[in-house]
């Protein structure tokens, strides 16, 4: 049994959310890169310039990529053999994201009620998803999620007679409903199968799968490939401004799921796709 005091966690998450807010991650500006290079459109290509200069000052600058910085989801994958020490995990979690926000001089986004609308006025608390899973080990991701984006996302109850089209049908209505106000270009997340909240988790995790690979089963990466390059022919284009490149990049996530159903959940990410992960 390994002993982790939660301060360590605190430490973590305080860094994080401040480096996932001001510096693009580097699989994220290989995809820009690769974005500039094929869009074809004099407007589209000069709002993805646009893009790559406020990187740079953000970057250079220390200060925020957008001035969104987001709801902090974290995803905790914490091995069975660790023991916590020194307190509440969860409060470590949130403290570490008050740190973060409030030490980074961030912007605060999150209100207690949801409809009182009262804001807490350091970003907590943050949106929790933890998994136990073999080893001494503790992963954390915090993926900073912005609204223009996740005001986009959608969950679709398909019957599992819609099969495969269904599934492509569902993801490029969600995209073309968002338009430009999901930041375009976006990345897409997609959870199918499960049932209705799992299918949402999946969509979230799968916006943290590595930049520019395929799912190992081949009949999803099919559909990523095929989907993917519908998207890319809409014409939305960057900022929504037409063009080429409406999304960078897409994945989709799987699970087992009922006889009767076929969920299917659609989260979108501006380009930014802000995540950082550490181990403990």
């Amino acid at each position: 049994m390994r002993e982790i005091n939660v301060s360590a966690v605190t430490a973590a998450l305080r860094n994080m959310c401040i480096e996932a807010n001001l510096v693009l991650s580097s699989d994220m500006q290989a995809l820009l890169k690769e974005a500039q290079q094929q869009e074809e459109s004099p407007l589209g290509k000069q709002v993805l310039d646009q893009l790559e200069k406020n990187l740079k000052i953000a970057g250079e600058e220390q200060i925020p990529i957008c001035q969104d910085t987001g709801m902090a989801v974290v995803f905790m994958s914490v091995g069975q053999e660790v023991h916590f020490t020194g307190g509440s995990l969860e409060e470590a979690v949130n403290e570490g994201v008050r740190r973060g926000y409030v030490e980074g001089f961030l912007r605060k986004s999150v209100v207690k009620d949801p409809l009182i609308r009262e804001n807490t006025k350091d970003n907590t608390p943050a949106v929790i998803h933890y998994e136990i899973v073999p080893g001494d080990r503790v992963e954390i991701t915090v993926a900073p999620k912005g609204f223009g984006s996740e005001n986009m996302s959608r969950v679709f109850m398909l019957k599992p007679a819609d099969g495969e089209e269904g599934v492509k049908n569902a993801i490029l209505t969600a995209v073309k409903d968002a338009g430009p106000n999901a930041c375009p270009p976006m990345v897409i997340g997609v959870g199918v199968g499960g049932t209705f909240e799992k299918a949402a988790i999946l969509a979230k995790k799968a916006l943290l799968c590595p930049s520019g690979e395929r799912s190992e089963l081949p009949h999803i990466a099919e559909i990523e490939r095929d989907v993917l390059e519908k998207i890319n022919q809409t014409g939305i284009g960057p900022a929504g401004l037409g063009g080429r490149i409406t999304a960078l990049d897409l994945h989709i996530l799987t699970y087992p799921t009922h006889i009767a159903g076929l969920p299917v959940a659609i989260n979108i990410c501006c380009h930014v796709n802000r995540h950082k992960t550490c181990v403990i």
